[in-house]
C-alpha cells in the first residue's frame, strides 16, 4: 500500500513541476509578445500602447520570476523530503541493527561457551581413547585370524611381488610408448 501511495506522491510532484515549467514557457512567449508589441508601438510613436506593453512586460517578468522561484522551492523541498526520508530509513535501519547487535552480545556468554567447549573436548578425548582401544583390539583379532602357515605366507608374498613387478612392467611399457609419441611429434 505505502509503495502505491509513494508512487502517487512522486507522480504528483512530477506533474506539479511540469505544470510550473509549462507556465514558465507560456510566460516566456507572453513576454516576447509584449516585447514585440512595445517595439512596434515605439516605432510607430504610440506612447500609450508602448507604456501598456511595458507594463505588461514588467508584470509578465514578475510572474515568470515568481513561478520560477516556486518551482525551485518545490524542487528543493522535494529533494529535502527525499533526503529526510532516506535519513529516517537509515536511522530505522541502524536502530534495528543496533538492537540485533545488542541481542547477539547479550546472548554471547563466553564462560558458558568455554565450559561447553571444555566438556566437548573431554568427550572427544574419551572417544579417541576408546577408538584407540578398539583399533588395538581389532588388530589383535585380525592377527589371530590370519594364516599362520609359513608356506602360505610365502605364497602370498610371491603373489604380491609378482603383481608389483607386473605394475612396474606396465609402467615401463607406458614410458616407452610416451617416448615414441614424443619422437613422432618432434
Amino acid at each position: 500500500m505505502s509503495s502505491k501511495k509513494e508512487i502517487e506522491k512522486r507522480m504528483l510532484i512530477k506533474r506539479t513541476i511540469n505544470e510550473m515549467e509549462k507556465q514558465i514557457q507560456k510566460l516566456e512567449k507572453q513576454k516576447q509578445g509584449y516585447i514585440d508589441a512595445g517595439k512596434e508601438a515605439k516605432q510607430k510613436g504610440l506612447t500609450a500602447q508602448y507604456n501598456l506593453a511595458l507594463a505588461g512586460l514588467k508584470m509578465t517578468i514578475s510572474q515568470q520570476r515568481s513561478v520560477y522561484e516556486m518551482k525551485l522551492n518545490f524542487e528543493i523541498t522535494s529533494q529535502m523530503k527525499d533526503m529526510t526520508k532516506m535519513t529516517s530509513d537509515f536511522l530505522a535501519g541502524m536502530s534495528v541493527l543496533s538492537k540485533d547487535m545488542m541481542k547477539l552480545t547479550k546472548e554471547s556468554d563466553f564462560k558458558k561457551v568455554e565450559k561447553q567447549f571444555n566438556e566437548a573436548m573431554m568427550g572427544v578425548e574419551v572417544q579417541a581413547e576408546q577408538m584407540e582401544e578398539f583399533l588395538e583390539e581389532t588388530q589383535s583379532t585380525f592377527s589371530s585370524r590370519t594364516m599362520t602357515s609359513e608356506e602360505e605366507h610365502k605364497e602370498l608374498e610371491a603373489v604380491l611381488n609378482n603383481e608389483a613387478s607386473m605394475d612396474g612392467a606396465v609402467d615401463s611399457e607406458i614410458e616407452k610408448e610416451l617416448e615414441q609419441l614424443k619422437k613422432k611429434m618432434s
